[in-house]
């Protein structure tokens, strides 16, 4: 009995020092590019936890804060718009020429945005003049009156 006691003391405490290793933030790494910037996202993501509302139990919440931090640190998190912006590009890639460089430019938000997703689909339209040269006009011809019919 004494030693499934003592098994069982070890075990919770074990579970239990896991558990605040994993909720703990990480330390800080010195120059850090966005620390500042990392640690408050950490500290909103951690007042979201203890207040349940993140749709998580609190553990998890907390342990997803943590390697979010974390790689916030290493670099590997941004806001996102880099890879939304290389498959803008992407999507002009099957165009020809001229019409590959009109894409680009609709893409890059020249011309007018119309529509939505939920909508059905998003409109891009820009309207390019081109000016050639003026046309040569030719002298026309008179119109000869077609004789009437004799009766």
């Amino acid at each position: 009995m004494k030693s499934t006691l003592l098994r069982l003391s070890s075990l919770t405490c074990t579970l239990l020092l896991c558990g605040v290793a994993q909720a703990a933030p990480p330390a800080e790494t010195p120059g850090a590019a966005g620390s500042s910037t990392a640690q408050a996202r950490y500290a909103q993501d951690v007042a979201l936890c203890k207040s349940g509302g993140s749709h998580q139990d609190r553990a998890t919440c907390l342990r997803e804060a943590g390697a979010a931090l974390a790689e916030a640190r290493r670099g590997g998190l941004g806001d996102g718009s880099a890879p939304y912006a290389a498959n803008q590009i992407k999507r002009c890639d099957p165009l020809p020429g001229d019409q590959r460089q009109d894409c680009i430019a609709r893409m890059q938000g020249q011309g007018t945005t119309s529509g939505s997703v939920a909508g059905g689909g998003i409109y891009r339209e820009l309207v390019t003049r081109e000016t050639g040269p003026a046309p040569v006009a030719t002298p026309a011809e008179p119109l000869r009156a077609a004789p009437l019919p004799q009766r």
